[in-house]
C-alpha cells in the first residue's frame, strides 16, 4: 500500500431519503400451454374429485381426525406451474413445497403440494368452473393462467413430500428431517405426541423459522407415511447429513522452545472485547500458544457429557489458525506480534464412537453460538465454523443448517446481528485431484456453506515448493497463486439464482503431484496450526477450507477491534471490498485475452471475488480512499394491503473534486459494495422464487458521466418523474467489470481495487 495509512471514513449517513418505485416493470412471462377450455376445464374437475376422495378414503382406513388433505397438482413438462396462486392463506390453504420431476431440460416437470382444509374443499373447484364458465373484462377466462399452467391433480403421496435425490428410507429406520409448515409451539407439541403415539424416536430439538419448524426422526418408509396420513402439518422431508470433519497427519517437526520464541514477542490485548468463537470439537487452551487468548471461562459445550476438551484436533487446528494465522508465518520471521482479540470455543460436535450420529446440526449451531453470547455479551462476536457436510446435494438451495446460519446473522429472533464465517468444504478425494482444476468445478459448496448470511470461504494456495527428500520426484499440483486443490465451488450452480460462494478465498494449502499421477499431502504444502496434545507436538500440519475459513474469521475480529463501531456487515464488506483476483487464478478461468462479463460470472462461482487484502481492509491510503455508510433502510411497505416498494437512500459522495481534476487523464477506478442481511424463509416453497426465501433484495445504481442529480433520480425512480416521463439519460453503461452476475445474495461488489467507496445498509 502506497503512502501512510489513514482510518476509514465513516459517513454520516445517506444524503437524502426518498419514496421509490422501481420503473422496471414486470418479469419473465411464464411459459402456459394453450388449452381446449371445456375439455380442460372437465379433466381437472374430475381429476381433483378423484384426488380428494382418494385422500380421504386413507383417511379412513387409519381412523383419524384430520381437518385437511394434501394435494399434488402437476405442471405440464417443459412448463411452468404458477405455484404462487395455489396459495390461499385467508382460508388456510398452504402451498408446502415445489418441486421438478425430472432434471432433464425438455421433460422438466414441476409439481406442487398444496394442503387444502376440508371446509375448503370448493375453493379449486371454484376455480375451475369460473374459469369454464365466466370471463375476464379482457375476454379472457378467468383465473385462465393459473388453471392452464395445471397439467393434473393427484392425492399426494409420501414421495411428494421427499426432497432429496437419495432413497427414501426402506424398512430400515434412517434419520430424518421433518418440516413442519408452522412454527407455533402447539403444533410442535402436537407433532412431538404424534411422534409418541407412532413410536418414532425424535432428536433432540428444534428448528424454527417463519412458518417453518425442523424434528430430525428415525423413522423407516412405514413411519413416515404413517406421519403423512396423521398430521395437517408436514411440509416437506429430508435425510439427515452427516457433518464431515478433514483430518490432518500428525507431525512433531517443531519444539517448544519455538513457542516460547514466538510468546516472547507477542503481545495480548486483554482490553480487547473483539472475539472470535470456534464452533467445532473442542479446543484444548493448555496449549501454551492458546492459553493467553481462550480463559477456561469460555470453553462451552452444548451438551455437557461431551466436556470442552478437543477430542480429535481439529478445533485446536482452528483455534491457532484464528488467533495466529499461518504458524510458518509468525515463526519464520522476528517481528513483534500483537493479537487483540480473544478465542471462545463451543464444542457442536460430539466425541467418538467414529459414526458420528446425525444430528440436528442447525440447532448445535445456534445452541453454540448462545452459550458463548452468554458467558460474555458484550463482546463483538465473529463466529467460526469450519464443519461441513460432506453431502453437497443442496445445489445453492437453503437447507435447515443453512438457514439457521442465515436466521442467527440476520437478528430475525432477537435483533443480534452476527457475523458468521464458514468453510466452503473440501475437495479431498484424491481422485478427483488427479484431473484438477476441472473436478473442483464439480465439486459443489457443501452445506451450511450456501447461506446468504455467511462470509464463505475457499481456499487458493501460494505453497509450491516441495523440499521433502522422499518426494524428490514430486511438483506442486497448482500453480502459485492457483485454486487450492482442496477448494470445493458453485461453479455448478443456477447462475442468477443462488448466491456466489465462495466470496473470498484465503490459503488453503495444496498437494504434490509425483510420476504415474502418484499424489501426496505433503507438509511443506500445508499450513502450520496447534496440536490439540502438546505432550506429543506443539504444531500439525493444517490444509483446506478448515484452515482458510479460520483465517478469514482472524482477519474479521482484527477489523472488528480498530472499529468497533463497524457492523457486522460492514466487517463482512471490507473482507470481500478489498478482494482481487490473482494472475494466476485470472489464467486458471478466464477463457481468454478479453474476457467477457460471462466470464467472469464464471470466475466468481470458482474463487468469489479473490484473496483479500488485510491492509486495505484496516486503512486507507494516500491514494485509496475507502467511505463507509452504515444505514438503515425499509425497502417494502403495505398499502391496501399489498406490498409495495418504499424508499432508496440518495448519496452525494464527497468527492476531492480539484485534486480529481487535477489528475487530468489519469484512470481512477471506483468500486462499490453494498452488504446487507436477509431475513431468510427456508422452505421449499421458497425454492421456487429466491426472492421468496431472500426476503429482500438491495441494489446500487451510479449516475452516469454529465448526469446530473435530478436526472438520475428521475431515471431510477418512477416517483420523481412529472407525467411518466423518462429524463433521457443513462448510467455509466458498460464500465463495470462485473455486471447483472453480482446481482445475487446479500453483498454485491463491483470490481476494481483503486480507490473505492462502500456503503453499506442494514435493512428493517
Amino acid at each position: 500500500m502506497a503512502g501512510r495509512e489513514y482510518r476509514h471514513i465513516f459517513l454520516e449517513g445517506p444524503t437524502d431519503a426518498q419514496g421509490f418505485t422501481n420503473p422496471r416493470r414486470g418479469s419473465p412471462t411464464p411459459r402456459i400451454p394453450e388449452r381446449n377450455r371445456d375439455r380442460h376445464s372437465a379433466h381437472l374437475h374430475r381429476r381433483f374429485e378423484l384426488a380428494w376422495n382418494e385422500a380421504e378414503q386413507r383417511r379412513a382406513r387409519v381412523h383419524v381426525e384430520r381437518h385437511g388433505v394434501y394435494i399434488d397438482f402437476m405442471g405440464e413438462p417443459d412448463c411452468d406451474l404458477l405455484t404462487q396462486s395455489l396459495e390461499y392463506r385467508p382460508s388456510g390453504i398452504r402451498l408446502l413445497n415445489v418441486r421438478c420431476t425430472s432434471e432433464e431440460k425438455e421433460k422438466k416437470q414441476t409439481a406442487a403440494t398444496v394442503y387444502v382444509p376440508r371446509a375448503k374443499r370448493g375453493h379449486f373447484l371454484r376455480r375451475i368452473e369460473a374459469y369454464q364458465q365466466e370471463e375476464t373484462r379482457s375476454g379472457k377466462p378467468k383465473n385462465q393462467n393459473l388453471v392452464n399452467s395445471i397439467s393434473d391433480i393427484r392425492a399426494s403421496v409420501l414421495e411428494s413430500f421427499w426432497q432429496d435425490d437419495i432413497p427414501l428410507p426402506g424398512e430400515a429406520p434412517s434419520e430424518v428431517e421433518v418440516w413442519l409448515s408452522s412454527d407455533k409451539d402447539p403444533i410442535i407439541e402436537q407433532f412431538d405426541s404424534l411422534l409418541g403415539h407412532l413410536e418414532i424416536k425424535p432428536k433432540p430439538g428444534v428448528l424454527k423459522f417463519p412458518e417453518r419448524a425442523v424434528k430430525i426422526v428415525l423413522a423407516n418408509r412405514g413411519q413416515l407415511e404413517a406421519l403423512i396420513e396423521r398430521s395437517d402439518y408436514i411440509a416437506e422431508l429430508r435425510a439427515a447429513k452427516e457433518v464431515a470433519l478433514f483430518f490432518v497427519a500428525q507431525e512433531n517437526r517443531d519444539q517448544l522452545k519455538q513457542v516460547q520464541e514466538l510468546l516472547g514477542r507477542t503481545r495480548f490485548n486483554a482490553e480487547s472485547e473483539a472475539a472470535v468463537c470456534v464452533l467445532d470439537t473442542g479446543v484444548n487452551n493448555g496449549h501454551s500458544l492458546i492459553a493467553p487468548v481462550l480463559s477456561g471461562s469460555d470453553l462451552h459445550t452444548v451438551i455437557p457429557a461431551w466436556d470442552t476438551h478437543d477430542h480429535n484436533g481439529h478445533g485446536t487446528l482452528v483455534a491457532g489458525t484464528a488467533a495466529y494465522g499461518d504458524l510458518v508465518d509468525a515463526l519464520n520471521n522476528a517481528n513483534p506480534m500483537q493479537i487483540d482479540h480473544c478465542l471462545e470455543s463451543a464444542k457442536i460436535l460430539p466425541p467418538p464412537p467414529a459414526t458420528n450420529p446425525k444430528e440436528l446440526w442447525g440447532y448445535m449451531t445456534a445452541q453454540g453460538i448462545s452459550l458463548a453470547e452468554i458467558q460474555a455479551p458484550e463482546r463483538m462476536r465473529i463466529t467460526c465454523m469450519a464443519v461441513t457436510s460432506t453431502d453437497s446435494r443442496d445445489r445453492g438451495r437453503p437447507s435447515s443448517w443453512s438457514a439457521t446460519v442465515d436466521e442467527l446473522a440476520s437478528g430475525y429472533e432477537d435483533e443480534r446481528y452476527r457475523m458468521v464465517v464458514v468453510s466452503a468444504g473440501n475437495a479431498d478425494d484424491p481422485k478427483g485431484w488427479r484431473n484438477y482444476p476441472e473436478d473442483n468445478l464439480t465439486n459443489e459448496i457443501h452445506d451450511p456453506a450456501q447461506a446468504w448470511n455467511a462470509l464463505t470461504v475457499g481456499a487458493y494456495t501460494e505453497k509450491t515448493k516441495v523440499v521433502d527428500a522422499t518426494l524428490r520426484s514430486f511438483v506442486a499440483l497448482a500453480p502459485e497463486g492457483g485454486l487450492s486443490p482442496y477448494s470445493t465451488t458453485s461453479a455448478t450452480w443456477a447462475g442468477r439464482v443462488w448466491p456466489i460462494k465462495p466470496e473470498v478465498v484465503f490459503e488453503g494449502g495444496n498437494v504434490a503431484r509425483g510420476p504415474n499421477d502418484g499424489l501426496a499431502e505433503a507438509d511443506e504444502l500445508q499450513l502450520l496450526s496447534t496440536h490439540h496434545d502438546p505432550q506429543v507436538a506443539q504444531f500439525r500440519a493444517f490444509s483446506g477450507t478448515s484452515a482458510a475459513a479460520p483465517q478469514a474469521a482472524r482477519m474479521a475480529a482484527r477489523i472488528q477491534a480498530l472499529y468497533p463501531e463497524a457492523w457486522p456487515e460492514t466487517i463482512r464488506a471490507l473482507i470481500v471490498h478489498t478482494a482481487s483476483w490473482t494472475e494466476a487464478l485470472r489464467k486458471q478461468f478466464l477463457a481468454r485475452p478479453s474476457p467477457t462479463r460471462h466470464d467472469y460470472a464464471n470466475l466468481l462461482r470458482v474463487c468469489g471475488y479473490g484473496v483479500p487484502n488485510l491492509e486495505r481492509a484496516l486503512y486507507c491510503a494516500s491514494n485509496s480512499l475507502t467511505l463507509i455508510s452504515q444505514a438503515e433502510l425499509q425497502p417494502f411497505d403495505r398499502q391496501d394491503g399489498r406490498y409495495v416498494t418504499h424508499e432508496m437512500h440518495l448519496y452525494d459522495l464527497p468527492w476531492p473534486s480539484e485534486i480529481l481534476t487535477d489528475l487530468g487523464r489519469t484512470e481512477v477506478e471506483m468500486r462499490v459494495t453494498l452488504s446487507y442481511f436477509i431475513e431468510p424463509g427456508p422452505g421449499q416453497v421458497g425454492w421456487e422464487n429466491r426472492y421468496r426465501y431472500a426476503s429482500h433484495a438491495l441494489r446500487f445504481v451510479v449516475n452516469g458521466p454529465g448526469e446530473s442529480g435530478d436526472e438520475f433520480v428521475r431515471r431510477v425512480n418512477e416517483q420523481a418523474r412529472t407525467d411518466g416521463e423518462h429524463p433521457g439519460t443513462s448510467g455509466p453503461g458498460d464500465k463495470w467489470i462485473i455486471g447483472e452476475a453480482r446481482n445475487v445474495g446479500s453483498i454485491t461488489p463491483t470490481s476494481g481495487g483503486g480507490a473505492p467507496p462502500i456503503l453499506l445498509c442494514r435493512t428493517r
